[in-house]
């Protein structure tokens, strides 16, 4: 089908020479290197939901957690605050942007519907040849992200991933609703995986089926319920859950595969130096860690001050906290989210 001469052409042309095909193939660990956050600064306190909806800062410390919230500005989007964080990345632990080689984003509010936030945030960035997309699976989105990254490096083809998650879940929220203006706030984190001879990424369970989709959603704006529909209900812009529902499914699957990805790396919950579990609802935190059991002081949390940042929320907490983990600590990471989906991922720290 091919002319001899083209035929060499397509074969020769990923590898420029043979020692760099032979150095790619080697790298066989993916590892965080750097890590990066922001938040913005407007706070959104349960004194100010007090005004607004029929609640108090009592009620909404002993069901969630949660004291505050932080609420990015109108005008601004979620590759801002993307951008942010990656701009600390790589200002903290010296990195230069322009050898990054992918960008993985995992958000479930992107900029607009088309192109990709990761798409934006490359012209903000000013970076002109990443190989960049979207990842949506809502909270668990930053898992998925991470595995996906990793799985790329240890291909051999990638050396260096920025994985982000980011949400203005805020823009979602009514605002006059307390199932959910109580739980959401925005932020961003992002990490740098990089190509590595020692275990960085160890292995992730991830799971998605499809049954919680009526339970945990944003209905409108998609190609089955879109803004200009002249039967759009206006309550389908905002994001709804059906919090007893989504409780017990997030506390078993986030304990199930806990105890799988342990279980299949041969590890024991005392092998364990930090769970950083998704910042969904600080009852959830609580029921996951006595599931698994795991003793309280090793898990991080930072839900007090953010709320759920959907994404966000496992990154953020990692960067809040890099001051207690110690090179060659073992961390697990577990999230929850719409979908449903959920997981669950072991790593170890090599910063």
């Amino acid at each position: 089908m091919f002319s001899n001469k083209l035929r060499n052409q397509i074969t020769k042309k990923p590898y420029p020479n043979q020692s760099m095909k032979s150095n790619l193939q080697k790298q066989r660990f993916a590892a965080i290197s750097a890590i990066g956050g922001f938040v913005p600064y407007q706070k959104r306190t349960n004194k100010d939901l007090e005004l607004i909806s029929d609640t108090s800062d009592e009620w909404i410390i002993k069901r969630t957690g949660i004291k505050e919230r932080r609420i990015l500005e109108n005008g601004f989007a979620t590759s801002d605050m993307a951008v942010e964080a990656i701009k600390n990345l790589a200002e903290v632990y010296h990195k230069d942007l322009r050898s990054a080689e992918a960008l993985i984003v995992a958000t479930s509010t992107p900029d607009m519907p088309m192109p990709a936030t990761a798409n934006i945030i490359c012209q903000k960035l000013n970076l002109n040849t990443l190989w960049a997309f979207d990842v949506n699976s809502a909270c668990s989105g930053f898992l998925y992200a991470l595995d996906l990254g990793a799985s790329l490096i240890e291909s051999g083809r990638y050396r260096n991933i920025i994985v982000v998650g980011a949400d203005k879940i805020s823009s979602y929220v009514n605002i006059k609703d307390r199932n959910t203006n109580i739980l959401f706030g925005d932020g961003a984190g992002a990490v740098w995986l990089e190509a590595s001879s020692d275990e960085g990424i160890i292995d992730a369970v991830l799971r998605s089926n499809g049954s919680g989709k009526d339970f945990l959603n944003i209905e409108g704006g998609g190609s089955l319920y879109p803004f200009s529909d002249e039967s759009f209900q206006d309550d389908k812009k905002y994001i709804k859950q059906d919090g007893k529902i989504v409780f017990k499914n997030a506390i078993q699957g986030m304990r199930d595969t806990c105890i799988e990805v342990m279980q299949r790396n041969n590890f024991s919950v005392q092998d364990i130096q930090w769970l950083v579990p998704h910042q969904a609802n600080q009852r959830i935190i609580d029921a996951v860690g006595k599931e698994i059991d795991i003793d309280q002081h090793k898990t991080l949390t930072n839900i007090k001050y953010y709320g759920n940042t959907i994404a966000a929320t496992i990154p953020l907490c990692i960067w809040e906290n890099t001051t207690v983990l110690n090179k060659g600590d073992l961390i697990l990471l577990t999230a929850f989210g719409a979908g449903f989906s959920w997981g669950a991922s072991l790593l170890k720290w090599t910063i």
